[in-house]
């Protein structure tokens, strides 16, 4: 039996400020599963994701902290002896592309990676054709970056981690800024990928559209998708709100009453027929005033006499 692509164990960390963003941190992903992470801002999500490849986590002498618990990538712990293999086992893939595009052409870009890892030649320019064709982009090598559009550019920086061929590929906020034709693009490059997948985002249908698994990580804590029953299979009881903490109210349906219509053949209402039937009279019987007559106060006390 092969063992997970990522497993975190118990993971916790804390920068140096005293600020502790993870608390035991647990996660489990197969082989060429899509998983998708979601939380709140200032969850925790971006700490977890430098994780995998050992950017954070390890000490001075570049061990992992114990008290930090484990990262293990496809069953090879992220350790220092390990970083180099770890790094191109897992690919990241940054919010912001121009933190991964800073050469003059875009195809010196995706050739940088699988350069650094000691390709060289002929080798090297099949996987960056490879890379490029695989997101759409095998016409724009020799353009450069600054004049693609905010897509493509999310494009080119899919394709300078794929030219490194990872297990793991992560995505952190994939779709942010892109228009719904960008959005639909990469989400099709996304879905022809066989490869194990981690998404950071807050886009839900996004990530309903290519995850078939969620996780929530809030406060530094994964949290369950589904409320734990309490014994005997009762709800528990819901958890206090914090001091200060804004309520929510649940929208109530009011209903408004409509009054029906009188029909014309009860007593009462035969009666107020009458009644104003005779005032209509009364009033008709009085003299007109004539058009255009100057109407003084004797006039009118004749006129209401």
């Amino acid at each position: 039996m092969s063992p997970p692509s990522l497993r975190l164990t118990d993971v916790a960390f804390a920068y140096p400020d005293g600020h502790q963003a993870l608390f035991g941190v647990d996660l489990t992903i197969a082989p060429g599963e899509r998983v998708a992470l979601l939380g709140p801002n200032g969850a925790g999500k971006t700490t977890l994701v430098l994780h995998l490849n050992g950017i954070l986590g390890g000490s001075a002498d570049g061990r992992v902290d114990r008290r930090a618990g484990s990262v293990e990538v496809g069953g090879l712990r992220v350790e220092k002896r390990n970083l180099r293999e770890i790094r191109r086992r897992v690919g990241i893939v940054f919010q912001d592309p121009d933190d991964q595009l800073f050469m003059p052409t875009v195809a010196e870009d995706v050739a940088f990676g699988p350069a650094n890892f000691g390709l060289r030649g002929p080798a090297l320019r099949e996987r960056v054709d490879e890379a490029l064709a695989a997101v759409g982009m095998a016409d724009a090598g020799d353009r450069s970056p600054l004049h693609l559009s905010g897509g493509q550019r999310r494009r080119v920086a899919l394709a300078t981690v794929l030219a490194c061929d990872p297990e793991i590929l992560v995505l952190d906020e994939p779709s942010s800024n892109l228009d719904p034709v960008a959005r639909r693009e990469l989400a099709e490059v996304l879905l022809g990928l066989d490869r194990t997948m981690l998404m950071v985002t807050h886009d839900l249908p996004y990530a309903l559209q290519l995850c078939p698994r969620s996780v929530v990580l809030d406060g530094g804590d994964r949290r369950r998708r589904r409320a734990d029953p309490g014994p005997a299979g009762r709800r528990r009881a819901p958890r206090p709100a914090p001091a200060g903490a804004a309520l929510r109210l649940r929208p109530r349906l009011v209903r408004r009453r409509v009054a029906r219509p009188q029909r014309l053949v009860g007593r009462r209402t035969r009666s107020g027929l009458q009644r104003r039937q005779a005032e209509r009279s009364a009033v008709s019987e009085q003299a007109p005033v004539a058009v255009g007559t100057r109407l003084t106060s004797e006039g009118l006390a004749r006129q209401i006499e």
